[in-house]
């Protein structure tokens, strides 16, 4: 069975990519600042460091958990994409965004040809594991999704990707009460998040129908 590159999980991963190329075209370059001696000016005392993005994460990862509404959750979880989507590495997130477009247009071999680099390249890097879950599961490679998605998980254990893929992939599997646990432990992280809602609700309908 063929799944259509625009499934959920796959459009989780090629939204990432989406969310940091919009972010990088809409920043504006950083003007010149010359000092009469020539010299770099020095950083202001006065100013935090940047937050790092393990900080910046769980920063969001907090948002989430306190926002009232989708529409909120929904802008927190596009930022959230974009954050999983740095790796430090210029070299790394050219070699994923290359891999996403490879999977935008279906050509997997040459995804998971990129990927197996940038995870050669970045292994502690969760992005780079679930994009390749993302790819496994696109060739229904079901076994080896599972097995990128816990080494996603190991790294990032509250990656909203990974975890409805994880799902998903139990759903297909006829393991549903396992899904939905999955899809629960999502709305625990983003309690008014639509999509995950909206599996939760389908996976309990279906095990209401299924007892009667």
């Amino acid at each position: 069975m063929r799944h259509p590159a625009l499934s959920l999980f796959a459009s989780l991963a090629i939204a990432a990519f989406l969310a940091g190329a919009s972010a990088w075209a809409d920043e504006p370059p950083a003007a010149p600042q010359d000092t009469p001696d020539g010299q770099a000016p020095e950083a202001k005392h006065d100013e935090p460091p940047p937050k790092t993005p393990a900080e910046e994460r769980a920063e969001l990862y907090t948002r989430l958990a306190a926002s009232k509404d989708a529409d909120e959750t929904s802008g927190i979880i596009t930022r959230l994409l974009h954050n999983y989507s740095e790796s430090g590495s210029d070299t790394a997130d050219l070699l994923l965004k290359r891999a996403r477009q490879a999977i935008g247009v279906e050509n997997y071999s040459v995804a998971l040809k990129i990927i197996d680099a940038t995870i050669a390249l970045e292994p502690d890097w969760a992005e780079g594991w679930n994009a390749r879950a993302t790819t496994r599961y696109l060739k229904d490679d079901y076994k080896g999704s599972m097995a990128d998605i816990a080494q996603t998980l190991k790294r990032e254990p509250k990656h909203l990707g990974a975890l409805m893929g994880m799902g998903m992939i139990l759903e297909a599997r006829e393991k549903r009460e396992e899904a939905l646990k999955i899809y629960e432990r999502v709305l625990e992280i983003a309690p008014h998040w639509r999509n995950a809602q909206e599996a939760a609700d389908k996976l309990k309908a279906a095990l209401a129908g299924s007892e009667l």
